[in-house]
């Protein structure tokens, strides 16, 4: 297959945050051969760049958030691309912008916005998706109004295959829908939990409430590729024919006893054993 394989950062958040040098050489030994970024990890631009050179890692995209987005896109957007992204992502946002429907067409014009002005400082915007872009309005899903609404040359997807099972929809048919807008692919993969208590929260809020919840209370465990529910083989051809660059493998928590960079091992022995 034609694409590359690149690890989320956001995946091994706690080695990177006590060595960020080591944990990209570590990322680079597995055999990864680009990353993508969850924050600098107390690290200037200049910096991020000179030990991505350094090891060889290419720093594909970035995750960040609407609201630090809004907040100062320019200083966003010009760091990164100092880094060397080619891509950078809107990793999460306020729920009620995606429930409340006067919010979110407010959102998907401040999306646009901030995607013209990601291409001005040569960066690609691209959406990841949770479960709450599965939100019907008036009988479509939020996700596919904001595509709709976007022009494709300012805003691609990078559909995270994790949410959309959690949602009732068929992964690789829900990238072959956005065939020629799916540079970056999340692979992320879970089991269902048999008597979960719900939780709608994502990013650093999940990672606060899970630190307070059993993982078999939550609707899902996260696990290393190859061993959930996931059927990477499918999900690999239609990233393929969807003309993916990249396959991100992103793990939110670790688990099976293992530490957040064995979790990363296994995901990469898995897609090297499948070819890639």
């Amino acid at each position: 297959m034609a694409f590359s394989v690149a690890l989320q950062m956001y995946s091994v958040r706690d080695y990177a945050d006590r060595d960020f040098k080591s944990t990209l050489q570590r990322i680079k030994e597995i055999g990864y051969k680009g990353i993508e970024l969850a924050g600098l990890y107390g690290h200037t631009p200049a910096e991020v760049k000179k030990l991505t050179d350094e090891i060889g890692l290419v720093p594909v995209s970035a995750h960040v958030s609407l609201e630090d987005m809004l907040a100062d896109p320019d200083k966003i957007f010009t760091d990164y691309s100092e880094i060397g992204c080619t891509y950078i992502a809107i990793s999460s946002m306020n729920k009620e912008r995606i429930l409340d429907e006067e919010k979110f067409n407010h959102t998907i014009k401040d999306i646009e916005n901030l995607a013209a002005a990601a291409q001005r400082n040569g960066l690609q915007l691209l959406y990841h998706n949770h479960e709450a872009e599965f939100h019907k309005i008036n009988g479509e899903y939020a996700l596919d109004i904001l595509y709709q609404s976007i022009p494709t040359e300012l805003l691609k997807t990078q559909i995270d295959t994790c949410w959309v099972h959690v949602a009732g929809e068929d992964p690789a048919e829900y990238i072959r829908k956005y065939i020629g807008r799916s540079p970056v692919v999340h692979l992320k993969d879970f089991i269902f939990n048999k008597n979960p208590k719900e939780t709608d929260q994502t990013g650093d809020q999940a990672e606060e409430q899970a630190k307070e919840t059993k993982e078999e209370d939550i609707i899902i465990s996260f696990r290393p590729l190859g061993n959930g529910v996931q059927n990477f083989p499918a999900i690999l051809t239609a990233a393929e024919e969807a003309g993916a660059e990249w396959v991100v493998v992103e793990q939110d928590r670790p688990s099976m006893g293992k530490t957040s960079m064995e979790c990363a091992e296994i995901s990469r022995k898995y897609l090297k054993n499948l070819g890639i």
